[in-house]
């Protein structure tokens, strides 16, 4: 079944977009975590408690520019799922 996401309101449109973004911040994470706060530039303790919120914000920009392309596939996918019936849903 083709869904046509054009005619998607721009909630879900933003849900979707957040929802990759979210996802996108789970990925940063690790990359971020293997960083050293220590050192001349290191921020110590601060840069520790402050940096979840550092890669939530990268994650969120890079989605509102395009993202990974996850944000399309999750639209469609609730779209489809507002059109389908409970019986097109069981096994």
């Amino acid at each position: 079944m083709q869904i046509n996401t054009a005619q998607a309101t721009p909630r879900q449109r933003e849900v979707a977009q957040r929802f990759e973004a979210n996802i996108l911040s789970q990925m940063l994470a690790p990359m971020f975590s293997t960083l050293s706060t220590r050192g001349t530039f290191g921020g110590g303790a601060a840069e520790e408690q402050w940096r979840p919120m550092l890669t939530e914000a990268y994650a969120t920009r890079m989605a509102a520019s395009g993202g990974i392309g996850l944000a399309p596939s999750i639209l469609a996918h609730m779209l489809r799922q507002q059109t389908t019936t409970p019986e097109e849903t069981r096994p």
